[in-house]
């Protein structure tokens, strides 16, 4: 026998994954130049030079310390660097007592989720939203509730939220820089959305946390990216290194409990259990070190941001409709029909791989990631011409 909500969980589709691999298979037949493959967020930027410096300083180690063990939330060293990375950039008074290294912000989320989550509560999302927001509530216990952003700048929408907000509320999660659209919510908003929530949990007689999916904190351009646990007490901080020293694929970040949290013992405890129940301790340890080596190294947008002109430029001059992103390295770009899938599967006749928001808990929109070669964007705009042109035959 198996777990067959796991076999249905296994045997969904991802949308993002399929294209990717639908990419993959397509540059094999008619070469890698000949796709436009705008479906996962795979960072193009080498890593720092640091990041390699310090493998190499730790592979001089004695191997046996290289690889042993460290305790189950992390390494003490490292969780102190994370603390005191965190104090130099916005004075949070951190302690290393209450952070837990994670493989990524996956782990972090998932963790998190199932720390302060019981059966029957209910967690807000914005839409759109990545997708696995949902799947790591559901294994939770919870349920998520979208509640969309409002349209066309996909802001937060402070009514709706309020009205989502009930006696069964455990948490909301604020992503941003905001995977899919790239866009960043206002310190402004953002303190609006905390006051709410303090009214909320007074009226409820119950804790509301905020999980501040941080993952693209260092991806912006200009934009002011607040520091929601220096304004909202609740707040349980989530991020990855994956985005900012480009290590999509060795899946390393943490968890940060706001030490100002009333309970906040009790709540990094229920950390350190779900992250024993869903197997995630000690997260890869060489990883760990490297990045306490690194946690100060600057992460470089700038050919995200060159990536952005250049595919925005291209786009508004054919008459596609988007939203400006100002971080993140994803264009949120209007489907030229409703239905966002079958918009998506037409541009595969083109060799354009885009993600439609079905995916994201929205419609009439897809997603493309920039943080790919540029010749790939120059190359690609006969293709959204091309596109273009095959809609306007039809109308």
């Amino acid at each position: 026998m198996i777990n067959r909500s796991m076999y249905d969980l296994g045997a969904a589709p991802n949308k993002i994954r399929e294209l990717f691999a639908y990419g993959m298979e397509r540059k094999a037949e008619i070469g890698a130049r000949n796709v436009f493959d705008y479906s996962i967020g795979n960072p193009s930027i080498p890593a720092p030079d640091e990041v390699r410096q310090a493998f190499l300083e730790l592979l001089e180690m004695d191997p046996v310390a290289l690889h042993e063990y460290t305790p189950s939330p992390g390494d003490p060293a490292v969780r102190a660097a994370i603390a005191k990375n965190l104090n130099d950039r916005f004075d949070l008074g951190a302690t290393a007592g209450n952070v837990y290294v994670t493989s990524g912000a996956s782990s972090a989320i998932a963790i998190s989720l199932a720390a302060i989550c019981n059966e029957g509560d209910e967690v807000i999302t914005i839409s759109p939203y990545f997708p696995e927001y949902k799947t790591w509530t559901h294994t939770a216990g919870a349920k998520l509730i979208e509640v969309a952003a409002a349209e066309p700048s996909f802001q937060l929408d402070l009514s709706a939220i309020e009205s989502a907000v009930n006696e069964h509320t455990s948490a909301i999660i604020i992503n941003s820089p905001n995977n899919p659209v790239g866009s960043v919510y206002p310190e402004e908003s953002l303190r609006e959305l905390a006051a709410m929530l303090e009214r909320k949990q007074k009226e409820f007689g119950r804790d509301i946390y905020i999980i501040s999916d941080d993952a693209y904190r260092e991806i912006a351009y200009g934009a002011h990216i607040a520091c929601i646990p220096q304004f909202y007490t609740n707040t349980i901080t989530c991020y990855t290194y994956s985005k900012s020293l480009s290590l999509p694929g060795e899946r390393i970040g943490y968890i940060y409990v706001n030490d100002v949290i009333d309970n906040c013992a009790d709540v990094f405890t229920a950390v350190c259990g779900a992250g024993r129940a869903l197997g995630y301790i000690c997260a890869p340890v060489v990883l760990q070190r490297v990045i306490a080596k690194c946690i100060d190294v600057p992460s470089d947008v700038r050919a995200y941001e060159e990536n952005r002109a250049i595919l925005t430029a291209g786009l508004r001059e054919l008459g596609y409709e988007f939203v400006e992103p100002e971080g993140a390295f994803y264009l949120w770009v209007k489907a030229l029909e409703p239905d966002a899938e079958a918009f998506s599967e037409k541009a595969k006749e083109f060799e354009l791989l885009l993600v439609p928001s079905n995916s994201f808990g929205s419609q009439g929109w897809v997603r493309l990631t920039y943080c790919i070669e540029r010749d790939t964007i120059e190359r690609s705009m006969p293709a959204f011409k091309a596109l273009k042109e095959a809609y306007a035959s039809k109308a």
